[in-house]
C-alpha cells in the first residue's frame, strides 16, 4: 500500500507546490502604475476615493499616487518615469499640441468649478474695469478659462490688469485690497464667501471643458489597453459611489482634502453638480482647451483635430459597461 500512495502523494504534493510557486509569481508580477496628481483638490476627488476605497485593488491594480506639477509630470510621461498623468487642462492638452504624444482619455467632469469673486462694493462687472483680478496662474485654467468667460458674457479682458497669485494668497490679496476681484476654485471659494466677497461670476457656468481625469501616452495606449481600462473603471465606480456615499464622501474630503466640515459640505454640493457624468471628454470641452492654449501663441494657428488630443474609446466603453448611456 505504501508503495502505491507514495507516487500519488509524491504528486500531489508537486501539484500543490506549482499552484503555490504560481500564485507567488502572480503576486511578485504584479506591475506598480505610477499617476502623477498636480495636488490633493476637488477635482483629484475620484482618483483619491478609488485609492482609499480599494476600487484600485478590486480591478487588480497597485496604484501609485506621486504628487507633481503639470510641466514635470509631460516630461516624466515622455521619458517613461511616469505611467499616467492625473489631470486634463491647458498644461496636457498643450503638451499635446507641442508634438509629446499624449491623449485625454477620461475625465473627473466637463464642468469646471471656478467662481469669479470680488469685493463687496463691486457688483456688477463693469465696475471691474481698470481693476485688479488675480488667478492662480497666468496662461493656466483659473486665467484662461476665466477670459472666456468674460468674453461670453460681452466685457473685454484687456478692461482689467489681470495678475499671477498663489492659490493660497488669493484671498487674503482680496482681503488686504492688493486685489479687487478673484478667480477661485474649491475650497477656497467658500472662505472667500464666509468673510462677505461677492460671486460675480460662475466661471463653469460659461466655459465647457474636462477637469481632472486621466493622460497618457500613445506608448502606453498601444500597450496596455486593459490597463487602461481597469483604471477608468475603478475612477469611474469611485465617482459614481461618492454621489451615493454624502457621509463616507464627506469623511474623505475632510481627511484627505484637510477641510473643516462645513467647507467640505459646500464642495459635496459641487460633487454632486460636476461629477454626475460618464467621463467622457467631450469633444466641445477639448476644443476650448485647444482654443485656450492657442490663445496664448503668437502667429497664424492650424486646426487641431479632437482625435489629436483625446481617445475617448476606453472611456466609452465603460461607461456603457456601467449604464451610462453614450452616443
Amino acid at each position: 500500500m505504501s508503495r502505491v500512495r507514495s507516487p500519488i502523494l509524491t504528486g500531489v504534493v508537486c501539484v500543490m507546490i506549482v499552484l503555490v510557486l504560481a500564485a507567488s509569481g502572480g503576486a511578485q508580477e504584479r506591475r506598480k502604475v505610477r499617476i502623477s496628481n498636480a495636488n490633493f483638490s476637488f477635482t483629484a476627488l475620484p482618483l483619491l476615493a478609488a485609492r482609499e476605497w480599494k476600487h484600485f485593488s478590486d480591478q487588480g491594480l497597485d496604484v501609485e499616487i506621486i504628487l507633481m506639477r503639470s510641466a514635470a509630470a509631460a516630461a516624466a510621461l515622455a521619458s517613461g518615469d511616469l505611467d499616467y498623468q492625473s489631470g486634463i487642462g491647458t498644461a496636457s492638452v498643450g503638451a499635446s499640441m507641442s508634438g509629446l504624444d499624449t491623449r485625454a482619455l477620461w475625465s473627473s467632469t466637463n464642468q469646471i468649478a471656478y467662481w469669479l469673486m470680488t469685493r463687496p462694493e463691486i457688483k456688477t462687472l463693469q465696475e471691474l474695469k481698470q481693476k485688479r483680478v488675480g488667478v492662480s496662474g497666468l496662461g493656466g485654467t483659473s486665467h484662461l478659462a476665466l477670459l472666456f468667460a468674460l468674453e461670453k458674457q460681452g466685457f473685454n479682458p484687456k478692461d482689467v490688469v489681470i495678475l499671477g497669485v498663489p492659490p493660497g494668497q488669493l484671498v487674503p490679496s482680496l482681503e488686504s485690497k492688493f486685489l479687487d476681484a478673484i478667480s477661485i476654485n474649491p475650497p477656497y471659494m467658500f472662505f472667500a464667501q464666509r468673510q462677505g466677497f461677492r460671486r460675480l461670476l460662475d466661471i463653469g457656468a460659461y466655459v465647457e471643458m474636462p477637469s481632472g481625469g486621466l493622460t497618457a501616452t500613445l506608448r502606453t495606449i498601444k500597450a496596455r489597453p486593459e490597463e487602461i481600462k481597469k483604471l477608468i473603471r475603478a475612477l469611474q465606480l469611485a465617482k459614481k459611489e461618492m454621489l451615493k456615499a454624502k457621509e463616507k464622501t464627506l469623511d474623505l474630503i475632510v481627511r484627505i482634502l484637510n477641510m473643516d466640515r462645513a467647507t467640505a459640505v459646500e464642495t459635496y454640493t459641487l460633487v454632486q453638480s460636476n461629477f454626475n457624468d460618464s467621463g467622457v471628454p467631450t469633444p466641445a470641452g477639448m476644443n476650448n482647451i485647444v482654443r485656450m492654449v492657442q490663445s496664448q501663441i503668437k502667429g497664424p494657428q492650424k486646426s487641431v483635430a479632437y482625435a489629436e488630443v483625446a481617445e475617448p474609446r476606453f472611456a466609452i466603453e465603460v461607461a456603457r459597461e456601467l449604464g451610462y448611456k453614450v452616443e
